[in-house]
């Protein structure tokens, strides 16, 4: 692999130069992310044969927890620099259930310093173009904003909540339990701040976009149009920790508050409500009673607990029958430790609901009566956090009762007006109740809290277009959807069903035999009972275009 990266090779007709991160095919010049061509070196080191993801996970990410769509989107991002096609591969082939395979041929360059030469050229005159296009933006933008002040438009708006990204704290430690760890008070401090109504916070499927990059506050400014930056790190040593936590102004990059803090591990929930409370003075946020009061409440105490709640987080998020099972154990440990622990129910409920929907149990309805009475057993014993409710809000989503389901989605954003998943499970169950606009409106909403939404909202949008007819804007949405998580079945169920109608059928029937690969037990009759669909005509509709798709009974 080492000699790979630093001779280069050809794939195809691609030459790929891995030190300078790009590739070349003629004039035209593609430059990848270092993740990406990382990525792509390790393909072509084992070039010809099925590579799973625990593989890249472990030999391409180090062994880093990352979530399920991470590798998914990588892949996505290297197909499409390559121009590949993953229905018709040419150079990447998706093998289901197993992992990848390179099927192009690797072949080396005869005179290296002569590519390299050639590239570095390509890559100045593509440095100045791209200089000078700026300069040309810039000096429109200035243009522009003359122009409106002299014509009196330019007026100051009304002030505004202030926005804040957590970017994952830095874990100084060694072990992947003390990253999970560290990943965990990053999650616990958003979902604090998520409940400030007078705060913008964005979400943690964002914060973690930015987990090992070496990112300015400035650079976030201008990307998110974010105001405030909280960054930091812990060092984890034994039952001792010391965390440094910093708050930055994004636009100016000086620090407007920063704190060190030298604790024994136990106290790691006292560290918190301090760097909350410190938030909350430097930013000068007013809270009503009602968020202190739910601010004041701590989800559990125990340390011991919280360890196997965050273990359960962790694999929860790979979305597999296995993997599922073992989050399962671990809330079921954090109960048993203490079983005061609402959010540990309400993650339990989760798993259990999530079997359901994916044909996982031989006793279905046994199954939902189980994760409902979870469910409603972590919102009795912790109503200060959205997590409860919103895992409330599934399980009655997952049991067709579709009014109970929106009560406690919105009692989720009612106590966390910035929990962007809130929003996007209130934009699944209006879907399921044919209220397809509506589901649009929540969507969006969620997307601007989470800019680095992951799959599911796109589905919802295109699940929504479906409803509404526009099935050309439902493709496009759900194909977005499918880059971001090619493995999906919500997503190749509608879009199977969207293609249908745009008479593209061997599209479809493409999607089903990819939906048969992946899970079998997706039939008609399974989607009939399982789908989040409530009008009889709709479903009647949705059904018979999947039938047509060639979905077996």
């Amino acid at each position: 692999m080492e000699n790979l990266s630093a001779k280069g090779f050809i794939i195809d007709d691609w030459r790929v130069f891995p030190a300078e991160g790009m590739l070349a095919r003629g004039d035209a010049i593609e430059h990848l992310e270092p993740k990406v061509m990382e990525v792509l070196v390790y393909f072509a080191s084992r070039a010809g044969e099925v590579i799973t993801r625990e593989e890249l996970e472990r030999d391409v990410w180090r062994g880093a927890l990352v979530g399920y769509d991470a590798v998914t989107a990588t892949v996505i991002k290297l197909r499409k620099a390559l121009q590949d096609d993953a229905k018709q591969p040419r150079l990447i082939a998706t093998i289901p259930k197993k992992g990848y395979q390179l099927i192009a041929p690797i072949s080396y360059p005869e005179d290296s310093s002569e590519i390299t030469s050639t590239s570095t050229s390509k890559i100045s005159a593509e440095n100045r173009s791209t200089q000078l296009f700026k300069l040309g933006i810039i000096s429109a933008i200035l243009v522009a904003v003359s122009l409106l002040a002299w014509l009196g438009l330019s007026q100051q708006p009304e002030a505004s909540s202030p926005s804040i990204i957590v970017l994952p704290i830095e874990n100084l430690g060694t072990g992947e339990e003390h990253d999970v760890f560290v990943d965990g008070i990053t999650e616990d401090i958003i979902t604090d701040l998520s409940r400030m109504s007078n705060l913008m916070v964005f979400a943690s499927n964002t914060t973690f976009k930015y987990k090992g990059r070496p990112v300015m506050p400035q650079a976030l400014h201008a990307e998110l149009n974010v105001d405030y930056v909280l960054k930091g790190n812990v060092r984890r040593d034994g039952d001792q920790m010391r965390i440094n936590m910093q708050l930055v102004n994004a636009e100016t990059g000086f620090n407007v508050w920063a704190q060190r803090y030298d604790r024994k591990l136990m106290e790691i929930f006292t560290v918190q409500d301090e760097v909350t409370a410190s938030l909350v003075d430097a930013l000068a946020i007013k809270l009503t009673s009602q968020e202190k009061q739910r601010l004041a409440q701590r989800a559990t105490n125990n340390l011991y607990a919280y360890e196997h709640f965050l273990e359960g987080q962790r694999l929860s998020k790979e979305q597999t029958r296995q993997a599922n099972a073992a989050a399962r154990e671990a809330y079921l440990k954090a109960i048993e430790i203490d079983p005061a622990y609402g959010r540990a129910y309400g993650a339990l409920a989760y798993t259990v609901a999530l079997d359901y929907r994916h044909g996982w149990t031989n006793t279905p309805l046994e199954n939902l009566e189980r994760a409902l009475g979870l469910a409603e057993q972590g919102v009795a014993l912790d109503s200060s956090i959205p997590q409860t409710y919103w895992s409330l809000g599934y399980v009655y989503l997952r049991r067709n009762e579709y009014k109970k389901a929106q009560q406690a989605a919105t009692d989720s954003i009612r106590i966390a007006p910035n929990y962007a998943d809130g929003y996007g499970l209130l934009a699944l169950i209006n879907n399921g109740l044919g209220q397809a606009e509506t589901a649009l409106e929540y969507a969006t909403r969620g997307m601007q809290l989470n800019p680095y939404y992951t799959w599911d909202y796109l589905f919802n949008v295109g699940f929504a277009q479906y409803l509404l007819g526009n099935y050309a804007q439902a493709i496009e949405s759900l194909e977005k959807a499918q880059e971001r998580n090619e493995n999906a079945i919500p997503i190749k169920i509608i879009l199977a069903a969207s293609y249908v109608r745009v008479n593209r059928m061997d599209d479809a029937e493409w999607e089903i035999e990819q939906i048969q690969v992946l899970n079998p037990a997706t039939t008609l009759t399974h989607t009939d009972r399982t789908i989040t669909l409530s009008e009889p005509k709709l479903k009647k509709q949705l059904i018979n275009d999947l039938r047509k798709a060639g979905l077996p009974n």
